[in-house]
């Protein structure tokens, strides 16, 4: 682990600069639930989430001695609230919604409560039920120190209708040059309807998630067995240009400030003919009170170039900061919001569309969910089983993850790299400019490990 010597130093660092620029958010998005010994949950405002919030009256009647407050934030105000909370030991939070890119990194420096104690005495919640790949990557030394709400990888969601009426079929396994095609052919703009949408929303978590794993594909990489920045190499100049070209020519108006949200209500609405985004986006697309294109979407893996098994994965999971003095109360709704019996109401209370997928491997044994996922169930499941975290693309690397870089430097380096994406995106600046000065920023975050090796 000494390569990962700076983890401590450099997230207090981002974390107390987090703090001020989110300090007038405090407070943003809160839902409270009476009084009496309270449990504060941050959590991201998600559709699924919002669900959780919907249901949590099903909690506090089971549990009256429990009440819930809970403080709903967009996913980048999430990501840099709760890190700056649980970084400094700020205590506010006795829930934190984190993912697999926190997760080991905060149990390592001991901000985290671990969890497989409290699981393996909590009669029928079933830690082993978890898909293992998520279960692994929420683990420190063996032990789970957060439980996945839901998972996901990435796969391609395209019009078959659109792709009938133009005599194209979609490959089980596409390439991204046959996607690319595709969408030259869909796209248009007459009509308001753009051929493919593609995250360019600055973020590590926005514009990223779905670029990165273009990159790997395409040969690229951030940075080689030595620490040494590779963010200006022909293989990731490639690669983000194709991207960049691909949303630029044939994607969604105002791509560079499109995130998951914008891209979820494009494909819905139909106004683009194909996503390529989180396995997840299905609790939008097949949901009849939000979607017109329910039944009407297709799904394919991931696309390739060179590499294959090209998805992510990642996971919404819930943490215990080792700073709650509540933890046993914060575990009972931990527990009952990632439990097999939380996962049957949503179905039964909500419709089988909203059920939080890829976290149980039982959720795909329900008949009902069977029925209803039945387009996207088993590819969401084969996606995350195949996926390698640490193996992410062509080439060897000194990091873990597919779609970011377990380092908690990636915070920060990640953003100011999605700035640039952006910035190229919305035609301010060349791809070129763009990545030689991420470049820049990647050497220094790479030296730094070159050091304390």
């Amino acid at each position: 682990m000494s390569r990962h010597s700076p983890w401590r130093r450099n997230t207090l660092a981002l974390a107390v600069s987090t703090v001020l620029a989110t300090a007038g958010c405090a407070g943003a998005g809160s839902f409270t639930s009476g009084g009496g010994d309270t449990v504060t949950i941050a959590m991201v405002s998600n559709s699924q989430m919002q669900d959780a919030i919907k249901l949590s009256g099903e909690f506090e009647r089971e549990n009256p001695g429990t009440k819930l407050k809970f403080v709903s934030l967009s996913e980048n105000e999430a990501r840099a609230k709760i890190t700056a909370s649980v970084a400094t030991h700020g205590g506010e939070f006795d829930v934190v919604m984190i993912s697999n890119y926190e997760t080991p990194q905060w149990a390592a420096n001991g901000w985290l409560t671990d969890l497989s104690s409290y699981a393996r005495n909590t009669p029928g919640y079933d830690e082993q039920d978890f898909i293992p790949s998520l279960q692994k990557s929420l683990s420190y030394q063996g032990n789970m120190y957060s439980v996945p709400f839901y998972g996901e990888s990435s796969f391609l969601m395209y019009r078959k209708d659109l792709f009938e009426q133009a005599g194209l079929t979609m490959p089980a396994e596409p390439t991204w040059d046959q996607v690319a095609d595709a969408a030259a052919r869909l796209d248009d703009p007459d009509h308001g309807r753009s051929g493919i949408c593609l995250r360019g929303k600055p973020g590590w978590g926005e514009a990223l998630a779905p670029l990165n794993t273009v990159i790997n594909t395409f040969g690229g990489r951030w940075f080689d067995e030595n620490w040494h920045a590779q963010l200006n190499s022909p293989e990731v100049v490639r690669a983000v240009e194709f991207y960049i070209d691909l949303v630029r020519e044939h994607g969604e108006p105002g791509a560079a400030t499109s995130g998951f949200g914008e891209c979820a209500t494009q494909l819905s609405q139909g106004n683009t003919a194909m996503w390529y985004d989180a396995t997840s986006a299905v609790g939008v697309l097949e949901d009849p009170a939000a979607s017109k294109v329910v039944g009407k979407i297709g799904y394919a893996l991931a696309p390739i170039q060179q590499k294959p098994n090209s998805g992510w994965l990642y996971t919404w999971s819930l943490g215990i900061p080792k700073t709650s003095d509540k933890p046993d109360a914060a575990w009972k709704f931990v527990s009952w919001m990632t439990s097999k019996p939380y996962i049957k109401m949503v179905g039964e209370k909500l419709g089988w569309s909203h059920v939080p997928p890829g976290s149980r491997l039982s959720t795909y044994q329900i008949p009902e969910y069977r029925e209803a996922a039945k387009a996207y169930g088993p590819l969401t499941l084969s996606a995350m089983e195949g996926v390698d975290p640490e193996h992410p693309g062509v080439r060897p690397v000194p990091y873990t993850g597919i779609q970011f870089i377990t380092i908690p430097e990636f915070q920060d380096l990640g953003t100011r790299v999605s700035q640039q994406i952006s910035a190229a995106i919305a035609g301010r600046i060349s791809v070129r400019a763009a990545l030689d000065q991420a470049q820049q920023y990647a050497e220094v975050v790479g030296r730094s490990y070159r050091e304390g090796q």
